[in-house]
């Protein structure tokens, strides 16, 4: 319970100061899970600041803090604050930072030594948490950090860390902060800088050139492709993207590991969008283009050689801005791609610069082409559990009636065919670094992000997924966020039963030991009593494929009036298709 603060104290301690600027920034909230190395920050975000600008979201473990400011950044494009408590706490949180940097999400995190003085360590502990170089631990997987040496100097380090992040490429960055400039006692004069005066730098823009050659190109081609990866998650973005593609008469493709940038169901987006791996209507299309227009996509040699092999392919317009995080550690700016033009902006950048130039719209006869179905007629026979994949998204939608719901992760065995995305605020994409236990995390994060917009946000996880993470639904509990959280639960790390059948066929070894160290049965996890254990309302496990959209219409109901939802669902692993 907060106690209530009429007026600021006189700013007396370096933590005061620190607290000072961040209140100055576009900051709302702060996730952490407590620790000693940051207690003189806590007790100025509490007792000078009065817990508000930033507010304290607490948590049970530091990777749920990270995946919370990520899925606050999935849906506001902005940063959050995270509190990380020592070298203890930044190891516990070290796979949600890689996570958060290949999503590319903006956020601060603040870290904190012992005292670097070891004149004024107190006995064992602040030994034990403190490095030397704190930061290192995580450096090739941040856009920067700092272990500044002042009051002074962490002033300036948070204020750069703040404009850093949010300039794109977007990505987390750290700063380190010792106990002792937390503690110490400043002069009421200390100046803390003001951010109208460190705007954030514009993002990287074509010339007029390279537009003008990019149209030629498109005017010259019969059927030209866009590839559409990471973009922004504003209406007018979202519109103007849209805009460009009928102007210029074009087809377009997106991909399941992104959030939402086109309508899925738009005529020119007549293919299913994949996971990383085309859906096999996107590699026809693909390949019946005469010119790709990449903005963004996340792999485009991937995509090139999984739909041309080391076959001829289309020219190939590449436009990314990726340079400023590139290293030799972190291998997420994946192979080479030979393409015709290279161009350095900003997928949106590049976007309004075509749409402002392209003219009348341009006919194109025969494109978009006409795609075989995706998915086969008739129900699929399986062995097991009746409840499809395909079953439980008709049941969301049916369940959420008129809502409109955000999807804030969806498994790896939701279709393509499922994937039916009218706003930019209907899926926020995957975890960005493929680290299990992450989703819970974003849910809540996301939910924080969406609270009282009147959007409803939607988490299918996988189990596993689930079970790593679930803890970080407490915080969800506790601030009392709208969140309905679905476990498509099929009982199995079952993507990895596929590796292993791949490898057994390739050795000529039983493919029916697939399963063996995959299995979460013998005893069934009891997902319900886990959510109950931390204060959210449980239904399930739903065995019944007539029991789930009356489940799922109780469980919206409560989600809209305030409560948080976990749903256990049993689906069929054989029933995730892949269009």
């Amino acid at each position: 319970m907060n106690v209530p603060i009429t007026e600021r104290p006189p700013l007396a301690w370096g933590s005061d100061a620190i607290a000072e600027l961040l209140s100055r920034l576009d900051l709302p909230y702060i996730a952490m899970v407590p620790g000693s190395s940051y207690r003189g920050l806590h007790d100025s975000l509490v007792n000078y600041l009065g817990n508000t600008g930033p507010q304290l979201i607490v948590c049970l473990h530091e990777e749920h803090s990270v995946a919370i400011a990520q899925g606050y950044a999935k849906v506001t494009g902005r940063p959050m604050l995270v509190g990380l408590h020592s070298n203890v706490g930044l190891m516990h949180a070290a796979m949600a930072i890689y996570n958060a940097y290949c999503d590319r999400a903006p956020m601060v995190m603040i870290g904190a030594t012992g005292p670097l003085d070891a004149a004024k360590r107190r006995p064992w502990i602040d030994w034990v948490h403190t490095s030397a170089d704190q930061g290192a631990i995580i450096r090739h997987y941040v856009k920067w950090d700092d272990q500044p040496g002042s009051v002074e100097a962490a002033l300036e380090s948070l204020m750069r860390g703040y404009v850093l992040t949010r300039a794109e490429p977007s990505a987390p960055v750290y700063i380190c902060l010792d106990s002792e400039i937390q503690e110490c006692e400043v002069d009421a004069a200390v100046q803390v800088p003001g951010p109208e005066r460190y705007p954030v730098p514009t993002d990287p823009a074509p010339d007029a050139g390279t537009v003008d050659e990019i149209l030629a190109m498109l005017a010259s081609a019969e059927r030209p492709l866009i590839l559409l990866g990471r973009g922004g998650r504003t209406e007018e973005e979202w519109h103007r993207r849209v805009a460009l593609v009928e102007a210029l008469g074009a087809c377009c493709l997106t991909d399941l590991r992104m959030p939402a940038a086109f309508p899925t169901q738009h005529p020119r987006h007549p293919a299913t969008p994949g996971a990383g791996r085309l859906s096999r209507t996107g590699a026809e299309l693909v390949r019946q283009s005469d010119l790709i227009l990449s903005l963004n996509w996340t792999e485009l040699s991937g995509t090139l050689a999984a739909a041309f092999g080391t076959g001829p392919r289309p020219p190939v317009v590449h436009c990314k801005n990726l340079g400023a995080l590139l290293n030799g550690w972190t291998k997420d700016h994946f192979a080479l791609v030979s393409a015709d033009l290279e161009v350095t902006a900003g997928a949106d950048q590049m976007v309004s610069a075509l749409l402002a130039r392209v003219g009348e719209p341009i006919q194109r006869p025969g494109w978009p082409p006409a795609l075989p179905a995706t998915r086969p007629s008739g129900r699929p026979e399986v062995d097991g559990d009746p409840i499809l994949m395909s079953d439980l998204a008709t049941a969301i939608r049916e369940a959420a009636d008129t809502r409109k719901i955000t999807y804030t992760t969806l498994p790896l065995g939701w279709s393509g065919e499922d994937a039916l995305f009218a706003d930019p605020l209907d899926y926020l994409g995957r975890d960005g670094g493929g680290g299990v236990g992450s989703g819970p995390g974003i849910a809540v994060g996301a939910a924080l992000a969406l609270d009282g917009t009147g959007r409803v946000p939607v988490a299918v996880l996988g189990d596993g997924d689930y079970l790593m993470g679930s803890s970080a639904l407490w915080t969800a509990a506790h601030y009392r966020l709208p969140l309905l959280v679905i476990v498509a639960n099929n009982r199995s790390y079952f993507n990895d039963e596929g590796h292993q059948r791949q490898v057994a066929e390739r050795r000529s070894r039983p493919v029916e030991n697939r399963s063996v160290g995959q299995h979460l049965r013998d005893p069934d996890p009891d997902l319900p009593t886990i959510a109950r254990g931390h204060g959210l309302s449980a239904y399930g496990p739903i065995l019944d494929p007539s029991e789930l959209r009356p489940a799922l219409a109780k469980a919206f109901d409560e989600v809209s009036a305030g409560g948080t939802v976990v749903v256990d669902v049993r689906v069929n692993p054989h029933g995730y298709g892949r269009a």
